[in-house]
C-alpha cells in the first residue's frame, strides 16, 4: 500500500503560504508611499505646483497647535462670558489632550516622514521627525467638530470650516510631510478624541477649581 506523505513542520507550512494579510498590507505601504510621493505637488520649489507651496505654508500654520492654544489661551484670559469661557476652556482641554495622543502615537510608531519632504516646518518638537499619525489633520478633524457643535454659526461659515478641515488634511500630503494613511488615520483619530472631550466635558459642576482660575 501507498505511504502517506508525512505532514511538513508547520514552519514550512508558513513559507509555502505566506500570509495574505501581510501581503495586503504591504501592498498597500507600496501603493501609499507611491501615491503619496506623486501626490507631493508642493514638496519643493521645483514641484510641479511649487509656486503654491507658500500659500500651503500658510496653510499649514492655520492648523498649527501653537496659534490654537495661544489664541483659545487668550480667548479664555479675556472673555466675560461664563458660557464663552466653559466652551473655551473645553477647547484648551480637546487641544492638549490632541497634542499628548498624538504625540504617544507618533513616538510608538515611529514612523519617518516622507523622504521628499522639506523640513522646514513651522515650530517642530522631538516627535515631530515621525510621521504617523498626521497632527494637523487630528486638530483639523477635532477642532472641526468642536466647533461646528458649540459655536452657532450660519450655513457658509459652517462649510468653510469643514473646507478649512478637508483643506488643511489635504496640504500635508501636498507639501510632502506626510503619507496618505498618516493623514487618513489622523482623520479618524480627531473624530474619536473629540468624542472623548465630550464625554469629560469639564463644567463648573464637574471641575470647580479649574473653573475658579477664571
Amino acid at each position: 500500500p501507498a505511504v502517506a506523505a508525512a505532514p511538513l513542520p508547520e514552519e514550512d507550512c508558513m513559507k509555502l503560504n505566506p500570509s495574505f494579510v501581510g501581503i495586503a498590507l504591504s501592498s498597500l505601504l507600496a501603493i501609499d508611499l507611491w501615491a503619496s510621493k506623486r501626490l507631493g505637488v508642493c514638496a519643493g520649489e521645483g514641484s510641479a505646483w511649487g509656486s503654491a507651496r507658500p500659500l500651503m505654508k500658510v496653510i499649514e500654520v492655520s492648523g498649527h497647535g501653537i496659534p490654537w492654544l495661544l489664541g483659545t489661551f487668550y480667548g479664555l484670559c479675556h472673555s466675560d462670558s461664563s458660557a464663552a469661557r466653559e466652551v473655551l476652556l473645553n477647547l484648551l482641554f480637546a487641544l492638549l489632550l490632541d497634542l499628548v495622543m498624538v504625540a504617544v502615537v507618533k513616538g510608538l510608531v515611529k514612523r519617518p516622514r516622507p523622504t521628499h519632504n522639506k523640513m522646514d516646518m513651522f515650530v517642530t518638537i522631538s516627535v515631530d521627525k515621525y510621521s504617523f499619525p498626521s497632527g494637523h489633520a487630528t486638530r483639523a478633524a477635532l477642532v472641526c467638530r468642536f466647533v461646528l457643535r458649540h459655536l452657532v454659526l450660519a450655513v457658509p461659515l459652517r462649510v468653510l470650516v469643514v473646507l478649512w478641515a478637508l483643506i488643511v488634511s489635504i496640504s500635508r500630503v501636498m507639501l510632502g510631510r506626510h503619507n496618505m494613511t498618516d493623514v487618513l488615520f489622523g482623520l479618524l483619530l480627531g473624530y474619536a478624541l473629540y468624542g472623548v472631550v465630550e464625554h469629560c466635558w469639564l463644567s463648573p459642576a464637574t471641575a470647580p477649581a479649574l473653573f475658579a482660575l477664571w
